[in-house]
């Protein structure tokens, strides 16, 4: 059996113009099933998240996360995918872990983007300067290519070297002074608590939310909730699961109800802004279901280089 095996350099052949259109495909056709399985060895952690969607295929994302790895200058965490054919669950390839899981991620949020925000976005503000940081400067780079960007971090030194990266990207000193000032703010960290007030957001505005993926994580407040036009990009992942949506409709705060949209109803067209004054709010869960379509693409377009 002849498999493919994809690193990093698969980048060259993709664009983010390309996975958006996978990935629009991949929600024309039947739902996907989803799992998740967890295994503990004290503090390492064995996380394996599988989709399998009819038409595309299946594969299983594992992530093994060992916090001693930083500690002896390696990775926190490594690991692969395995993409399986549609017609008879064979092997096809192995992905690179860490280009799924950019393209992945970045991509969502800009799918989002593209349905919801404001086509003349002017000013993007990137709130976090880590590796998912990074990709959504040049997946919004690739969607607003005449924007100014703004980057924001809790270490301002890592905000000058982020903003020395990218030509036409500047730090921002101060955060709700940028959040006022953005047509679309993106955030991705790692805090528990809210760091986006909603009372700072103005009417315009596309708010995009990533780092908040475990019940007891937010990186926006209630006042934020209750301003915007709430999307996902699935219910099935973030309804129950991620605190940023299950934590206000726990205290009453909204309802399901009030979750406009998903990438299920792209085609329905309700993913859309309802008026040039409205704020919305988008939550990049990251399924598995979107690691799948995002191998697949990599993998497609891998092999007709």
């Amino acid at each position: 059996m002849s498999i493919d095996i994809i690193g990093p350099e698969a980048e060259a052949h993709l664009t983010w113009q390309g996975l958006m259109d996978a990935l629009r495909a991949g929600h024309r056709l039947p739902k996907a099933e989803i799992g998740d399985t967890l295994l503990y060895r004290g503090d390492d952690t064995l996380l394996s998240r599988a989709a399998w969607i009819d038409g595309v295929g299946s594969a299983v994302k594992t992530a093994n996360i060992f916090p001693g790895n930083p500690g002896n200058g390696k990775p926190l965490i490594l690991g692969a995918v395995n993409v399986y054919s549609d017609e008879d669950g064979g092997l096809l390839a192995l992905v690179d872990f860490e280009l799924v899981t950019k393209w992945k991620t970045a991509g969502g949020s800009l799918l989002g983007a593209a349905q919801l925000a404001r086509k003349d976005s002017e000013t993007i503000l990137i709130v976090g300067a880590g590796a998912v940081g990074h990709s959504l400067r040049e997946a919004y780079g690739a969607l607003f290519p005449d924007a100014r960007f703004q980057i924001w971090n809790r270490t301002l030194a890592k905000a000058e070297a982020f903003a020395e990266e990218y030509p036409g990207t500047e730090v921002a000193p101060d955060l709700e002074t940028a959040v006022r000032g953005a047509d679309i703010v993106t955030s991705a960290t790692m805090v528990t608590d809210p760091i986006l007030n909603g009372d700072w957001f103005q009417p315009g505005q596309h708010i995009d939310i990533i780092g908040a993926y475990r019940p007891d994580m937010r990186e926006v407040n209630d006042a934020a909730i209750l301003r915007s036009a709430i999307h996902v990009d699935s219910r099935d992942t973030t309804i129950g699961h991620i605190g940023e949506i299950q934590d206000p409709i726990d205290r009453g705060l909204i309802t399901k109800e009030d979750i406009l949209s998903d990438f299920y109803d792209l085609e329905a067209g309700k993913m859309t802004r309802r008026s040039d004054g409205e704020i919305t709010l988008f939550k990049n869960g990251g399924g598995a279901h979107l690691d799948l379509m995002t191998s697949r693409y990599i993998l497609d377009a891998w092999q007709s280089r």
